[in-house]
């Protein structure tokens, strides 16, 4: 998608049309990876007439992008995220504008996107009904979510990319929650295996 009134780069593997009525999965990828990453496991998750579109981070990042960018202890403060939640929610809006305001809009992000999934139900605690987290954590300066939509915090045992003390604090914040589910694979690092995807799959639908 290339209009210029959409305020982040959007990409869909297939032509969305017209949104009214129906569900939109809007991806958010991981740091310093970009809008494609994302695609193939949107398509194996939706629902059969739900759209999905990928968002492109407004961070450079190398070759790709991210959400947020600076020292590490800021990154996983939340810094940055503000900003980034903007923008994502004015995108969404000039989607809206341009195709009609969907039914539903289910949010699926990873590692960093994730982060940023649970900054936009902070955000926007209305617009969601689904949020899946995969291999993200909730960043020190949020609370838990408020309540409103379902989510789903799924890792693996074997991620050495999200530091403990960040999945400490993710747990404790989201054990508490109603509708919420917490789901550990063993022996999953940082990425997305097929249980997941099916357990994704099964969440979203």
């Amino acid at each position: 998608m290339t209009d210029a009134s959409i305020p982040l780069h959007a990409v869909a593997m297939r032509p969305i049309g017209r949104l009214e009525g129906r569900r939109l999965l809007v991806l958010l990828h991981g740091y310093g990876a970009d809008e494609q990453d994302l695609l193939a496991v949107g398509e194996a998750v939706r629902g059969d007439d739900d759209a999905v579109v990928s968002l492109r981070g407004p961070v450079p990042v190398g070759a790709g992008a991210g959400w947020f960018d600076g020292p590490r202890e800021a990154v996983l403060a939340g810094a940055g995220l503000e900003a980034a939640a903007t923008a994502v929610l004015a995108t969404l809006n000039a989607l809206a504008a341009a195709a009609g305001e969907p039914a539903a809009v289910r949010l699926l992000g990873f590692s960093q996107g994730g982060a940023l999934a649970l900054a936009l139900l902070h955000a926007a605690p209305q617009r969601f009904d689904r949020v899946a987290v995969l291999a993200g954590f909730l960043p020190a300066t949020l609370p838990a979510p408020p309540p409103g939509a379902a989510v789903l915090w799924a890792r693996g045992d074997a991620d050495a990319v999200i530091p403990p003390e960040a999945v400490a604090r993710t747990a404790a914040a989201l054990e508490g929650r109603s509708a919420t589910s917490i789901s550990v694979h063993p022996g999953l690092g940082h990425g997305i295996d097929e249980a997941e995807l099916a357990e994704v799959a099964a969440f979203l639908r």
